[in-house]
């Protein structure tokens, strides 16, 4: 076989337009006979008469024989004809006829093709040569090429094929002026990272490919680049991330320049996108980067961190008034994501704040003129506030009703002429509220901001969404959003409000938050618990309690019920870690600790039923100072203060006849 195409092929194809196509069955006899053949002539005819024959709308509805002439096409010819470039035998034109050729037929073949062929070698080992034609086709080939990468790299053999290339420059050359490139890279690294044996090659492809076209879109604006790896970033699996990677300043130089310039808001949407997925998947670098005033390559008269969460804070006040009637428009759940994004920013931002003036260090990592600081704290109240408000009204449109009206006064479902609606509420017809990015990351911020401001209307305003809370928490739905760690957070504080630890017993909050913590003591006893969810487990039983105890210490906590007590049966069956694990020690001590506030506040006839728990927990008592001897003083030392103050009040009870 020829390894050049020879100048006579590009004249044949005339021949294919006078083949009578009004026949299905001698088409594609014909077809299968010169696709098979051993000339490049009759193979060009092939290609064209084959690509008129789809064009037409032939065969595409016929697997079996699609699927023939697939197998009938010669990979190597389609080589020749992606190659083909203009010499002293072919002119550009008939160098151009053959790419657009051979690329139109490989596009139509990925989309009609089933997936289990998608991932053949006969289609996969076709990226190369794809990839080395753009940069001598056309614009409308290109997209096509473009388009046909996509398509076979959507199967994990095709990505794992791609990230391996090693050369990659024809596609990063034109990557400013087709977006179609970027989605090739984020498809292939995403598609490649699933498989856990591939991230290691996916973490040098990204390391190596995103500096690259850093470069490339450097004298742009960049929002197409950094809208893609905001939208492919959080979507990654954190195995096929580096922890330090060289790009990761560079990138975020790029962002700040961007913001700087107050984009359109394609550019707001891009920069808030990825500052929000910079900030999750590097939790200690991203902060220092996004809001230390450490890169000073654009002098501005105001921090940049001062810029970014003003121009944040703007977005979000201007946006939430008019969100509610946007709930069943198309365009809510891009707009849901990019609120969402921005709180979440603006919670590491809050706590950056926070870490940063309590640090100790004689290098201040966060320094802001206080006049603006004042500014940004009121204008948070101010944007907290209207996202209390927006959480109320989404939360009466989806399930409630009503504010604070309880769940067993809420009404059904009633089927009606459009089909079946709820009596009391209206929901959207695509975002459920319990898996609404923007709830969690509102609930989320306002939490974080409810603890560290010292805003008695911010904390009463939150109280009034104590049924929200209870309802969210107790959710089990597996497509839901985890609600439970941000609401105990909140819940902390809240019951600091005037009203708060009425709302949340009206609510049943305290059945709710007990059900739960019993769960994490029983995960706790199971050594079949991942070592990394029951991290997570502990963290929230130790809010958990943290917020029954605020409960019971509140001076307008006058009766204990019966079924609290639940909780004291609940500690006295636990089983002692001996794993030497601090923090599951830690909540141990604490369960402890609310079992003796339990019995402490208890009225007297309730405290004597309950006796014949205390033996039980003051064994426990001593098992966790023997415990404790098993870890470093100076992490004991706290503890073992808690633990004294706990066998002391358990003495105390041991009195009580």
């Amino acid at each position: 076989m020829a390894e050049s195409i020879s100048p006579e092929i590009a004249g044949a194809a005339v021949d294919a337009g006078s083949s009578p196509l009004d026949d299905p069955a001698a088409t594609f006899a014909r077809l299968h006979a010169l696709l098979k053949a051993k000339n490049d002539t009759s193979r060009f005819v092939g290609l064209a008469l084959l690509k008129t024959v789809l064009d037409n709308g032939q065969l595409v509805k016929d697997p079996a024989r699609l699927h023939i002439l697939w197998e009938a096409l010669s990979p190597r010819f389609l080589d020749r004809l992606l190659r083909a470039r203009e010499n002293d035998k072919i002119s550009k034109d008939q160098a151009k006829d053959m790419v657009d050729l051979a690329v139109a037929i490989l596009h139509t073949f990925t989309k009609l093709l089933p997936d289990n062929v998608r991932g053949d070698r006969r289609l996969t080992a076709r990226i190369v040569p794809i990839i080395q034609c753009l940069l001598h086709s056309s614009p409308d080939t290109i997209e096509l090429a473009l388009k046909t990468l996509i398509t076979i790299i959507s199967h994990p053999l095709g990505a794992s094929e791609f990230i391996q290339i090693e050369d990659l420059s024809p596609l990063t050359e034109i990557a400013s002026q087709y977006a179609l490139v970027l989605d090739v890279f984020s498809y292939a690294w995403l598609i490649a990272s699933s498989p856990a044996t591939e991230a290691a090659k996916v973490r040098a492809s990204i390391d190596k490919n995103i500096p690259i076209l850093i470069v490339v879109f450097k004298q742009t604006d960049a929002v197409t680049l950094i809208e893609s790896i905001g939208s492919f970033l959080p979507k990654l699996d954190p195995e096929a991330l580096s922890q330090e990677p060289v790009w990761l300043v560079a990138l975020v130089s790029m962002l700040r320049k961007l913001v700087v310039k107050r984009p359109t808001a394609t550019g707001r949407v891009a920069y808030t996108k990825l500052a929000a997925a910079l900030l999750q998947a590097y939790p200690a670098q991203g902060p220092i980067l996004l809001f230390k005033n450490n890169i000073t390559d654009l002098a501005d008269s105001k921090p940049f961190s001062y810029l970014l969460i003003n121009l944040l804070l703007i977005d979000l006040k201007s946006t939430f008034p008019s969100l509610l009637a946007q709930l069943n428009n198309a365009s809510y759940s891009s707009t849901s994501s990019r609120l969402a994004a921005a709180f979440d920013i603006l919670s590491s931002f809050i706590g950056f704040l926070v870490r940063s003036l309590d640090s100790e260090d004689t290098v201040p990592a966060f320094s802001m003129p206080p006049d603006l600081l004042l500014k940004l704290r009121k204008d948070i109240a101010e944007t907290i506030s209207l996202a209390i408000e927006y959480l109320r009204d989404r939360w009466d449109a989806s399930i409630a009703g009503a504010s604070g009206l309880h769940e067993s006064a809420r009404s059904g479902t009633a089927t009606t002429s459009e089909g079946t609606r709820f009596t009391l509420t209206w929901e959207s017809t695509q975002d459920n509220v319990t898996a609404d990015p923007l709830i969690l990351a509102g609930i989320r911020a306002m939490s974080i901001w409810v603890r560290e401001d010292e805003n008695e209307n911010l904390r009463n305003e939150s109280a009034g969404l104590m049924d929200m809370f209870v309802e969210l928490y107790k959710n089990e739905d597996a497509s839901s959003l985890d609600f439970r760690y941000p609401i105990l957070l909140a819940l902390e504080v809240i019951m600091l409000s005037d009203d708060g630890v009425e709302r949340f017993l009206e609510q049943g909050g305290w059945q709710v938050l007990s059900k739960d913590l019993q769960s994490i003591f029983v995960s706790l006893s199971s050594s079949n618990t991942p070592t990394k969810f029951l991290s997570g487990e502990v963290s929230r039983g130790l809010e958990i309690i943290r917020v029954l105890i605020a409960v019971l210490d509140d001076p307008r906590t006058h009766y204990i019920h019966e079924n609290w007590m639940a909780c004291i049966s609940v500690t006295a069956s636990m089983n002692i870690s001996t794993s030497s694990n601090m923090d599951i020690i830690e909540l141990q001590i604490a369960a402890l600790q609310l079992s003796t506030a339990l019995l402490s506040k208890a009225a007297s006839g309730m405290q004597k039923r309950n006796l014949i728990s205390i033996p039980a927990l003051v064994g426990l008592a001593k098992q966790l100072r023997a415990a404790l001897k098993t870890v470093s003083k100076r992490e004991a030392a706290e503890l073992k203060d808690l633990l004294d103050d706990v066998s002391l009040e358990l003495e105390n009870l041991r009195g009580i006849r």
